[in-house]
């Protein structure tokens, strides 16, 4: 069973090609053109449903995964542990027994990644990782389709990732880097640095790939030159007891004015969002002209459609609704 848990599940040749199929799909779209439209697609995911379960809240991630099923023809299904009985106690693999009977995927934004790991080893049908304490996979989609865009490519662009390393974006970005043979270099204090699995990883794959990664308590060391400066927020959900102590740690984290004059001059900043004005970043950083933070927000819709696409195996029929890449 062909699942979606992390990063590292796909190989180079599959995030590239779902990358790329995202930015076919946003040109589709802007063109206002459905794959409905074309005659040899016939709304690919029709009669296909995708049951949405929300341990966490969410703007991006559920919206973008619904409207991404509606345009390509199936149907989404919100749900929230209250709506399940696993909010009475259910075991998490017979409500993946359960709905595997009924829908075509499950996508699950939760807690514990081990958590999504007990659903998925149970589920018969495709699993998506919309969001655990330890990677985010459809979101770096999004981001590498927002660097593309904005560079022109993957290769040799210069990414720098500052803030709390021990976070599910930077180890998403770390696995994506070293499979896809990119330039990385992540500035976190010694205690918020990331997984040590998540690192050995990166490292051992870069050495087969190629990738330049970095991992550096400087954050001025870490942007020099950069093209990409990336940051997230300092307290995820579920670490709200730490915020204060997280402030203290990685207030010279901030990415602000000066940190930025370090940077490429066309460098851009990106951010998942939602964000703490004043705290991970300034406001005119990231309200001003080399923020990205909106498009990269509105490729979580591409993004998403393409990894459903991918998943349900039916994503070769529309390589050819753009013709540039």
């Amino acid at each position: 069973m062909a699942h979606f848990l992390k990063i590292s599940d796909w190989s180079a040749e599959e995030l590239e090609h779902v990358v790329y199929l995202s930015k076919k799909l946003k040109a589709a779209r802007a063109r206002k053109r459905s794959v409905a439209d074309d005659p040899a697609i016939h709304m690919p995911l029709a009669d296909r449903t995708l049951a949405m379960i929300f341990e966490k809240p969410s703007t991006r991630t559920r919206v973008s995964f619904e409207v991404g099923m509606m345009e390509l023809g199936g149907r989404a299904i919100v749900l929230s542990a209250d709506d399940l009985q696993l909010g009475r106690g259910e075991p998490l693999a017979d409500t993946a027994k359960v709905l595997s009977r009924y829908v075509d995927a499950v996508m699950i934004r939760t807690t514990s990644h081990a958590r999504l790991k007990t659903f998925a080893e149970a589920s018969t049908v495709p699993v998506i990782n919309g969001l655990t304490d330890l990677h985010h996979p459809t979101q770096i989609i999004a981001d590498l389709l927002t660097v593309l865009e904005h560079k022109g490519t993957l290769n040799g662009v210069r990414i720098a990732y500052v803030g709390d390393g021990n976070n599910n974006v930077t180890h998403s970005w770390l696995e994506a880097a070293a499979l896809l043979g990119l330039d990385l270099a992540v500035a976190s204090p010694k205690a918020y640095a990331p997984d040590a699995s998540v690192l050995g990883f990166a490292y051992e794959t870069a050495k087969r790939t190629g990738a330049k990664i970095a991992v550096v308590e400087s954050p001025e060391e870490a942007v020099y030159a950069r093209d990409v400066v990336i940051t997230d927020v300092w307290t995820s959900m579920g670490r709200e007891a730490e915020s204060e102590a997280r402030r203290t740690a990685l207030l010279p984290y901030q990415v602000n004015a000066a940190l930025m004059r370090l940077t490429d001059p066309e460098a851009i900043f990106m951010h998942c969002l939602p964000a703490h004005r004043g705290e991970e970043v300034t406001t005119e950083i990231i309200d001003g002209p080399r923020s990205v933070v909106f498009d990269e927000a509105e490729n979580r819709l591409h993004a998403h459609k393409a990894i459903l696409l991918h998943l349900f195996g039916v994503s070769q029929p529309i390589a050819h609704l753009s013709s540039s890449l």
